[in-house]
Formats: structure tokens, C-alpha cells, sequence
């Protein structure tokens, strides 16, 4: 039997928060056709990402929502099984159907669900629960949706999601069982991990490229001040995008740069779980924070109590989203590419035209292990919940002596 094309069930948070179903003609169309079970699974669904959407970052209900809502529309129009009758067998038969889904479900692009038309939300008929991306260094692939083939981690973060909706349902008292654990256990397609680890880091050379390039970009034109402290920012405070952007509880400002009474300076971020911490501050960055705020007009160093805005959008009101920063890092890191290529072949270039922005977290922190600072205390301005954290993700020094060893091998 042919599987119809899906359509999207949720809106984004802010717009799930004010929801009613009479400005969603299609999606309230869709449930209303549906079994009195699906619709009942759909508020199911809603209060959860409402939960979600309050208590957890923004980056966080988009990633449950998009699983869920996955979820839901092969319980829908697929499987046809209600949510608390599902088995093991049951959630094994979705993964397959997650690594093979039907073309219809996939797109190359990336659709908005629901657009505003004359007061109302139409669903969008481009989207697709499923998306198929090219490489961030070979934009220009032409991709074929018949080989998708999610990642290991697309698959791991399902099953997180999963199991925290059913969590959910359970403490609901609407399930009485969770059968995501045992699914995942005898899943076939998470593979065991003994690879050597790579962390997606800069190198030295390529770290003073992609600097140096901010720089001169930022000397020719003034409005480049901005990614120029972005870069500077992100790389020697180890900061994620989402601490220094505008969030709908946090706003980074110059105040949050304070000093103690050793004059040290130290930054104060808003983390992963809501958590917030104070950064160590080098004095050699504080020149790119000088330079940043003289091109601002401000002081040469952050007040207490300030309210300036850290990151400010050029025309408007407030800091800028994580995706408008991401805009700024990567015009320098094509700019940086390009510059490199020429200068050291494309080899030497290559990991700039992939990186993305979290390369500059990685990058400041494994330079800081290579200089031998403290595990314990670099955990902290990492923001990692112990420094067994940093010590898995960061510290290299054993694979290198592997690899040195096993140059002497021979053919012969």
C-alpha cells in the first residue's frame, strides 16, 4: 500500500505556547480524520514539547519536536498502532523504517512547517519529517533522496528522544512501560565505537589563518569588528553559539564580563541545562575587547552594571540569533579558506572549508591541553559537568604516541 505524503503536526515553541487548532485549517483537517486515539496521542505529544519547551533550551524542542513528530506520523500513517501498545519489535520496525524512509518523506531542503497566509497557518506542502544535506565543503553535490542514510548519532538522538517522551507517558500514568531501552539494546544499526577519535579542532597554522584573516577583513571594513570578536570570543572562551547569543531567557551583555578583587577577569555564561558559569579571562584577549568596544564607541573596558547588548544587531533592537553569528564566523572561515588554499594548496586548507562553528570551542581547548593547563580546571570554564569529560573528548596525547609507534612498520 502507497504511503501518502506526511504533514508537519508542530509549530515552533513560541507559536505551540499560544496554540489553537482553529488557525490550523489543514492540521486540524488531518486529526479530525483521524481515529478519536490519534488525536488523543497528538495532545499526548503537545503537553510533552510544552514541557520540553519550557524546562529545556530552544536547540532541545527543536530536536524532540522533530523526532516526535516523526514518530507520531508513522504511528499515524504507517503502523496505525496505538503508542502505549508498542513493543520492542514494534519501535525495532520504526528504526528500519527511520534508515529506509519512503522518498515522499524526504527533501534536500529545509521547509518551514506551517506559513502565516490571511490570519491562519498553512501547512507547507515542501515539507517532509525527513531531510537529506550535503557536506558543509561540497554545498554544490546534487543529492539523491533513495540514498539517505541517517548518522549513528541522528539514530542515538531518536532514541533519546524516545525514551524521554515515553518517561514522560509514564509519569503521566498514561503508559506503564518503556520499551525504548530494550529496543535500543538490539537495535542492528548502532554499531559499537572503537575508532580513533578525532576531535574537530583547527590546527595551529590554520587557527592563525582563519585570525589573521578576521583582522584584515576587519581593517578594511569596519563592520567586520564584529566577527572579528566572535571568533576571538569563541575560540579563547570555549564558548557554544547558543552562550553567546540572544535567547529567550538570556541575554549575553557587556556586565557579564566582571573582574574579582585580584583584578583577575572572568566572563559569566548561561549554559547547556541551564546552568550558569564564570569563565576565566586571559589578558591577551582583553586587546580584542578593547578593539571591539572602541569600534563601538564604548569604553575601553565593560563597567558593572552595564547593559550593553554584547553581540548587537546592526540595525534593530537586541543581540543577534545563533544562526545570524553563525553567518558572521563563516564568512571569515570561507574568506580564511580561500586565502590558505592559495597560499598552502588544499590540503593544508581543507578542514577550514569544513568546520563549523563548535570547531572554535574544540580548538581553544585542546590548545590549552597542549600548553598543559589543568584538566580540572579547564573542565570548569568548559563548562563540563567533570573533568572525566574534558578527558574523553579532548585529550589526544595517547593516540599520537600510538601513531608514532606505528610508523615503523614495514611492507618488506
Amino acid at each position: 500500500m502507497a504511503i501518502t505524503k506526511p504533514t508537519p503536526l508542530f509549530p515552533t515553541y513560541t507559536e505551540l505556547a499560544e496554540f489553537s487548532l482553529s488557525d490550523y485549517p489543514q492540521l486540524s483537517s488531518f486529526l479530525d480524520k483521524q481515529p478519536t486515539w490519534m488525536k488523543q496521542h497528538w495532545d499526548w505529544a503537545k503537553d510533552y514539547l510544552l514541557y520540553i519547551g519550557r524546562n529545556k533550551s530552544q536547540h532541545t524542542y527543536v530536536r524532540f519536536r522533530n523526532d516526535i513528530e516523526k514518530f507520531l506520523l508513522w504511528v499515524f500513517m504507517v503502523d496505525k498502532q496505538p503508542v502505549d501498545d508498542l513493543r520492542k519489535a514494534d519501535i525495532l520496525r520504526y528504526v528500519d523504517f527511520c534508515v529506509a524512509p519512503p522518498v515522499k518523506w524526504i527533501s534536500t531542503q529545509l521547509h518551514d512547517r506551517f506559513n502565516l497566509n490571511n490570519g491562519y497557518f498553512a501547512s507547507n506542502l515542501k515539507w517532509t519529517p525527513f531531510r537529506q544535506t550535503p557536506p558543509k565543503y561540497d554545498k554544490e553535490r546534487v543529492l539523491d533522496p533513495k540514498k539517505y542514510q541517517p548518522s549513528l548519532q541522528t539514530l542515538e538522538s531518536t532514541f533519546v528522544a524516545l525514551s524521554s517522551f515515553y518517561r514522560h507517558l509514564i509519569d503521566e500514568e498514561i503508559c506503564f512501560g518503556n520499551p525504548i531501552p530494550l529496543a535500543k539494546r538490539d537495535c542492528k544499526y548502532l554499531i559499537k565505537d572503537s575508532q580513533v577519535k578525532t576531535i574537530s579542532r583547527l590546527t595551529e597554522q590554520q587557527w592563525q589563518y582563519l585570525l589573521d584573516t578576521a583582522v584584515e577583513m576587519a581593517d578594511n571594513d569596519p563592520l567586520v569588528e564584529r566577527n572579528l570578536f566572535v571568533i576571538a570570543t569563541m575560540k579563547t572562551l570555549f564558548l557554544r553559539l547558543s552562550e553567546l547569543s540572544e535567547r529567550q531567557d538570556w541575554t549575553p551583555l557587556m556586565s557579564h564580563f566582571w573582574t574579582d578583587e585580584d583584578n583577575n577577569w572572568w566572563f559569566k555564561a548561561y549554559g547547556k541545562g541551564k546552568k550558569i558559569r564564570d569563565i576565566t579571562v586571559p589578558p591577551g584577549y582583553l586587546t580584542f575587547l578593547k578593539r571591539y568596544r572602541e569600534w563601538r564607541g564604548l569604553s575601553p573596558l565593560p563597567s558593572k552594571g552595564e547593559q550593553t547588548v554584547l553581540v548587537e544587531k546592526i540595525r534593530g533592537r537586541g543581540g543577534l540569533t545563533s544562526r545570524q553569528i553563525s553567518r558572521l564566523i563563516q564568512s571569515v572561515f570561507d574568506a580564511a579558506f580561500d586565502k590558505m588554499k592559495a597560499e598552502q594548496g588544499l590540503e593544508a586548507a581543507q578542514k577550514l572549508n569544513e568546520a563549523t562553528t563548535h570547531y572554535l570551542r574544540h580548538t581553544g581547548a585542546s590548545m590549552e591541553i597542549e600548553r598543559d593547563r589543568p584538566l580540572k580546571d579547564l573542565s570548569e570554564d568548559l563548562g563540563h559537568s567533570s573533568s572525566a569529560t574534558t578527558d574523553t573528548v579532548y585529550v589526544q596525547v595517547e593516540r599520537k604516541k600510538r601513531a608514532s609507534s606505528g610508523k615503523d612498520r614495514k611492507v618488506e
